[in-house]
């Protein structure tokens, strides 16, 4: 190996001083001063000084701590910057834990809003069209593609959240769907079915009475049968999610509320009954049956509460055929559109009928099913289901539609107040869709983009006009 001169080695500390502004040759003047001090000592020891070379480390001391430095001031002024610049989280306030209400506040704590929901009787309660024991999951929606998207991703939603809460909710028994008049309603909505994924099977009513010989098909042209349908426990659903809701963060009051006045283009405050207010960036009212009295203007009559009896029969005793392992969902398009669950979770055979019914005051009115009801649901039993004829009633119920004149929900802001959305409109199909509707809102309010123009409030007002 030839032997380094002194000018040699003067020269790599010259590089040295160049490297003093250029922190990524760092490693590089590390390297250098290695090779000087061993070419030092192994080709010629009296080449470089100790001073010469004590000189060189003190730069590389300089470069360094200096590089250091200017790290650590870059890194304390981004991190500086990011603190002015990290945005104030949105503070949402949520009227109303039904299957709209409460989903929509999970999801907006999600997507880190602090949230406050407030309801006056609490989750899916009794007067609440949240309310009552199950509710039909089913994607079969005539032309409206929408609704058979919402329902996809809300199934796909609630087994995430099955097994992230590590709590079964969705139980899917099947849709059979027996049509009695024609079947458009259904087959428009096979080709969306089919887009997103959702089986379905076609059923001649031979084939459909061999597959169900519990039922009594007479009278029925075409048979569908929705694999992917089921039923949710509507109130132990909203309680879960309630509960989901305050163990991540959120804040629940039972309390009603009203808004107070909206002052250039925003409300700012609601009036609690307690008789506090509630200030908040953003609102939303999802109260069900209530949105059109405590909005008569915007609202009104385009929200109309409905009584909607549901009928619990007993099947007879040991007899397995009418539980939901062994017979799905139904829904019976004749004259009427009527509708069942079996078992209904070990509470009975359920059966209701689809039909609005008389409109009533959702907080006032007297919750009695009406005898009228009671006979056409008996009649309908024992004639499309023979061997629960005389079968008792274990219960009846009144539950309530909140029903809009086009049955499509209201999902829009306040005309007068761009920081309150007004949700509602569920006509009697509503909860199915929560954990997807509840996200399209959330969306909606903290990015602040326009509504769908399917859920806007002007539509009723273009068709006024028209």
């Amino acid at each position: 190996m030839p032997k380094q001169s002194p000018a040699a080695a003067n020269k790599e500390i010259a590089l040295l001083r160049s490297a003093r502004n250029d922190i990524k040759k760092r490693v590089f003047v590390q390297t250098l001063m290695s090779k000087a001090m061993k070419k030092r000592h192994a080709d010629q020891p009296t080449g470089i000084s100790r001073r010469a070379f004590l000189k060189a480390g003190a730069l590389f001391t300089a470069v360094g701590v200096f590089d250091v430095l200017s790290v650590f001031k870059k890194k304390a002024l981004v991190s500086a910057t990011s603190i002015k610049q990290t945005p104030k989280k949105p503070e949402v306030v949520v009227i109303g834990a039904g299957a709209f209400g409460g989903w929509t506040a999970l999801h907006l704590l999600r997507k880190g809003a602090r949230v406050t929901l407030v309801d006056a009787w609490g989750p899916g309660n009794s007067r609440a069209s949240s309310g009552g024991d199950t509710r039909v999951i089913r994607a079969i929606y005539g032309p409206d593609q929408i609704y058979v998207k919402m329902v996809a991703r809300s199934v796909q939603l609630w087994r995430e959240n099955e097994k992230r809460w590590n709590q079964k909710l969705y139980t899917r028994t099947g849709a059979l769907w027996m049509l009695q008049e024609n079947d458009e309603f259904v087959r428009t909505s096979l080709p969306f079915l089919r887009e997103y994924a959702l089986k379905f099977d076609e059923l001649s009513p031979m084939k459909a009475r061999k597959r169900f010989p519990q039922i009594n098909f007479e009278g029925v042209k075409w048979v569908f049968f929705e694999e992917e349908a089921g039923y949710i426990p509507a109130r132990h659903a909203c309680k879960v999610v309630l509960d989901v809701f305050v163990a991540e963060g959120g804040k629940y009051l039972q309390l009603s509320a009203k808004p107070d006045v909206i002052k250039h283009g925003t409300l700012h405050d609601i009036a609690l009954s307690d008789g506090s207010t509630l200030g908040a960036d953003h609102f939303v009212f999802a109260c069900g049956s209530w949105l059109g009295k405590i909005f008569p203007n915007e609202i009104g009559d385009l929200i109309e509460p409905t009584r909607q009896s549901v009928y619990y029969f007993g099947t007879p005793p040991g007899d397995h055929r009418f539980v939901d392992e062994n017979l799905p969902i139904w829904i019976d398009f004749g004259e009427r559109i009527l509708y069942g669950i079996p078992g209904d979770g070990r509470r009975g055979f359920k059966i209701a009928d689809d039909t609005r019914g008389d409109p009533i005051d959702p907080t006032s009115d007297e919750r009695k099913p009406s005898h009228e009801g009671f006979e056409i649901a008996r009649k309908y039993l024992e004639f499309r289901f023979p061997a629960l004829k005389g079968a008792p009633l274990l219960e009846a119920r009144a539950c309530v539609y909140e029903n809009t004149p086009d049955h499509h929900f209201i999902i829009d802001r306040h005309p007068r107040a761009r920081n309150l959305w007004l949700v509602g409109g569920g006509s009697g199909h509503g909860f199915k869709h929560g954990p997807a509707l509840g996200e399209m809102v959330a969306e909606a309010v903290v990015a602040e983009t326009p509504p769908n123009p399917f859920f806007s409030l002007t539509r009723f007002f273009l068709h006024e006009q028209n």
